[in-house]
């Protein structure tokens, strides 16, 4: 993992002892803080058209909340991986090796490719 992603994960462990929240961060809890989170990013796009989907960051408010919530979506990200001891990068990583096994480029020929889910 990368420096500034320790260096962050060991700003948030501190974070969270300085005010005692240790007991609470189980892998239950921040699993179901990322979920809701993520819910949270989610909101933001909710009902946009793809196009205002695409130029959401043009809004100086609007990039301030998508900001935050992805803050918080790769705070709770690393809050868990510090708890499980997941390298995230590595795990990362690994995933993407599975799915450029999993799937392949399409030949030239055979047009756009078709979404799959990652799985």
């Amino acid at each position: 993992m990368s420096e500034d992603l320790q260096a962050l994960q060991r700003r948030l462990t501190a974070f969270a002892a300085a005010r005692r929240w240790q007991q609470y961060h189980v892998p239950k809890n921040l699993a179901a803080a990322l979920s809701v989170e993520a819910s949270e990013l989610l909101e933001i796009f909710q009902w946009m058209t793809p196009e205002e989907a695409g130029r959401v960051m043009e809004d100086a408010g609007t990039a301030h909340r998508v900001e935050d919530e992805v803050a918080d979506v790769l705070a709770y990200l690393l809050q868990f991986c510090q708890v499980l001891e997941i390298d995230v990068l590595k795990a990362l990583s690994a995933k993407i090796d599975r799915n450029e096994l999993r799937f392949p480029t399409p030949a030239e020929d055979e047009g756009p490719g078709t979404l799959h889910p990652t799985g």
